[in-house]
Parts: C-alpha cells; sequence; structure tokens
C-alpha cells in the first residue's frame, strides 16, 4: 500500500480520478475472473485424473507442503499445479472485488462535495491510500 498526497483544483477531477480507478479496477478483475474459470477448469480435470491415479495405485493422497518454501514474507511454490494457480488467482481477484468496494463506498461519500457551490481559489489536497481518497483538506489560496 502506498499512502499519498495529491492536489486538485475541483471536486470533478477528484471524482473523474476515481471513476477512472473504478473502470480500471473492473477491466482488471474481468480479466482475472476470466482467467479464474479457465484454471478452475484445469485445476478440476487435474485433481479427477489426480484421484484416478492414486486410486488405481491404491495409494492415499497427501496434502504436504513438499515444494513450497517461505522465505521472510515471500512464500515459492516449486513445480505449481493448477491448484496453486489457481488459489493465488482467488486470492487476486478477491483482492480486486475488495479494492473495487472501497473506490464505490469513496464515490458514494464524495457525493456531497457537488453541494459545495462556488470553488473558485480552493484547492483540494488529498491523502490517498493506493489511488482510494481517505481525507480530504480543504485549502484556501
Amino acid at each position: 500500500m502506498v499512502v499519498q498526497m495529491k492536489e486538485y483544483n475541483s471536486a470533478e477531477e477528484i471524482a473523474e480520478l476515481i471513476e477512472k480507478e473504478v473502470s480500471d479496477t473492473k477491466s482488471t478483475l474481468g480479466e482475472y475472473l476470466r482467467r479464474l474459470d479457465d484454471i478452475r477448469t484445469l485445476a478440476e480435470k487435474s485433481r479427477k485424473i489426480h484421484e484416478v491415479v492414486m486410486k488405481l495405485a491404491g495409494k492415499k493422497a497427501s496434502n504436504d507442503n513438499l515444494g513450497e518454501i517461505s522465505v521472510g514474507n515471500l512464500h515459492i511454490v516449486l513445480d505449481a499445479n493448477p491448484f496453486h494457480e489457481l488459489t493465488a488467482i482467488e486470492e487476486v481477484v478477491r483482492s480486486h472485488q475488495e479494492r473495487l468496494l472501497v473506490l464505490q463506498k469513496a464515490r458514494e461519500a464524495l457525493k456531497w462535495l457537488d453541494q459545495l457551490g462556488d470553488t473558485d481559489g480552493l484547492k483540494y489536497l488529498v491523502v490517498e491510500n493506493d489511488g482510494v481518497p481517505e481525507r480530504i483538506l480543504f485549502k484556501i489560496s
């Protein structure tokens, strides 16, 4: 997460930024959802094949984490399979869905700025967290 402060000249400028972020997030989320459907199908096929082979071999499936290591906060999966990719994409999709909700709430919260009327000489200093306005400071210049 990156927190930064940006200056805007109008509430409309802030609203346009949020609309662009909403649009970009929806687009990216759509791409990940398509990938999620594809990998979910592949993971299901892989699971069925794995179950059949294990059954024919008379073995029990193990769920140990061989091939997965952690280095600090970084998790590395060696020889990733469709289930690893499915889990990763699901995490990304959840993150984008949460971001979309936060952006939509910010958009709703900013609607009251339309009632300010004449704002000549007023600057908007906006503290943003990952592109989402969290605090607005009115600065009279």
